[in-house]
């Protein structure tokens, strides 16, 4: 009994540690979303108040606390602070956590530290994306090149093949879809982001990537189409979608495919 007290008292302890590490990492994620989006350095630049330029002070930069204690409003200037901030504070604060709970304890090192840096990277194009229609390439380029290296060097000599013609199909068929609609459907950075599914994924998983990112952006759309939020016209940001369908591709596509094969 006390053995197993030890064991999930360290194990709690360690989850809380990742939660914690997600909470700073996430704040710094908002940081380099802004700093992206103003062209500013992420080294030199200090953080101020989009609305005052207040710059803030350490205790102003607590990760959530920081938020809840100020009641989301800038000490100096009283304007509101935005809710993205702490939200994806604490996505990345679960996700880490997700991904602590989703890998064999064995993995808990250089594995568990990879996906951790291309899933920040996954929320910086998310929450990009989102906002200015956008891929960024000083995020997109190092994460292909993270990608590829770890296929490279851990992936297994048999995995490459795939994971190349994964890549070049996927980005293949979004230059198509790029080429044809001459750059009104998808943006050029999606062509370049299949590049990054394909490596990362796989063969068969990017399959179920493309599947559940056309119909998630689908159900969007139409209920944004329903809702009068959008205009036929109107642009839609594929990114998010394409980081919502690797999700679900990555982490529960192998039982995905399983269950379809199941049924025939």
């Amino acid at each position: 009994m006390e053995v197993r007290f030890v064991f999930w008292y360290a194990v709690g302890m360690e989850m809380l540690l990742v939660f914690v590490f997600g909470l700073a990492l996430g704040s710094f994620l908002n940081v380099v979303v802004c700093r992206l989006a103003e062209g500013a350095s992420l080294v030199f630049d200090r953080s101020r108040c989009p609305q005052c330029a207040h710059t803030l002070a350490w205790y102003e930069l607590v990760p959530l606390v920081s938020f809840v204690v100020q009641r989301a409003r800038c000490r100096a200037c009283g304007g509101r602070i935005a809710w993205q901030y702490p939200l994806v504070e604490l996505a990345t604060a679960f996700l880490f956590v997700f991904i602590y709970n989703f890998l064999p304890s064995y993995y808990h090192g250089w594995e568990m530290a990879y996906l951790f840096a291309v899933w920040s990277a996954l929320l910086i194009i998310f929450l990009f994306d989102l906002k200015h229609y956008i891929i960024p390439n000083k995020v997109l380029y190092p994460l292909i090149a993270v990608v590829a290296a770890h296929m490279f060097f851990g992936g297994g000599f048999m995995a490459i093949p795939y994971a190349l013609i994964s890549a070049l199909s996927a980005a293949g068929f979004f230059l198509a879809l790029y080429l044809v609609s001459r750059g009104t459907w998808i943006g050029f950075g999606d062509v370049k982001f299949g590049i990054f599914m394909g490596l990362f994924l796989g063969f068969p998983l990017i399959v179920v990537a493309f599947f559940f990112s056309y119909l998630i952006g689908a159900i969007i759309g139409s209920a944004l189409l329903v809702l009068h939020s959008k205009k036929l016209q109107s642009q839609i940001p594929f990114g998010p979608f394409l980081v919502v369908g690797t999700f679900i591709a990555y982490f529960y596509g192998s039982n995905i495919i399983q269950w379809y094969l199941n049924i025939f």
